[in-house]
């Protein structure tokens, strides 16, 4: 389908661009959420018309953006969830995790504006990009960890999803294996009775 963007969509174009995208992704995406219009004479001309107020608003919706982004860019935010010892999340960390605790934090964020690919299901920290605004783009870090201590550590640079253990094999050194050796040559040596020069009294003949 053809479209005409009402405003920048990253890796497609500029606003006013006509650029040919799906038609799941136009009829699911861009159309419901205004951000383009189906290429037509008629939508053209719509645009023309509107252009300077679309442009208005748009530099209007960037200058708050880029306020916003300031006080947040750069944040560490803080989420305790239960792990195993290797770090295995039981359960994840959505957009909304993030969202909220940004919220938590001050400040207002739709979910849709966290740039998450996949939920987050380790602990440690993880830079997110969040899109206040088609040009404007910033990033906090999710420090998540199994305990205020632990994200301490963490923050730190210490890697908490590093089990420690011990040998696999007990080890001896060379002053051990002597004294099992010469245990051994004692135990396997014969016992040796001590004889006498005199006779028991069962030796002695009877008259």
């Amino acid at each position: 389908m053809q479209v005409i963007l009402l405003e920048r969509i990253a890796r497609l174009g500029q606003m006013g661009d006509e650029v040919r995208v799906k038609d799941g992704y136009a009829r699911n995406f861009l159309l419901p959420r205004h951000k383009a219009l189906r290429a037509n004479e008629a939508n053209r001309k719509r645009f023309e018309e509107q252009r300077s107020q679309l442009e208005a608003r748009n530099l209007e919706l960037k200058s708050e953006a880029e306020r916003v982004g300031e006080k947040i860019d750069g944040k560490v935010l803080v989420l305790v969830r239960q792990a195993g010892e290797t770090g295995q999340l039981y359960g994840s960390v959505s957009t909304r995790d993030v969202a909220e605790a940004l919220t938590r934090d001050g400040t207002s964020v739709a979910r849709n504006q966290v740039v998450l690919n996949a939920p987050i299901k380790t602990i440690g920290l993880h830079v997110l990009p969040i899109q206040l605004h088609p040009e404007v783009e910033v990033h906090v870090t999710i420090n998540v960890a199994r305990s205020e201590g632990e994200a301490q550590r963490q923050a730190a640079g210490e890697d908490l999803t590093q089990r420690e253990e011990g040998p696999a094999f007990e080890t001896f050194s060379e002053d051990d294996d002597d004294d099992r050796r010469g245990r051994r040559d004692r135990d396997e040596q014969p016992e040796i009775f001590e004889e006498t020069d005199g006779a028991t009294a069962a030796d002695e003949p009877t008259a």
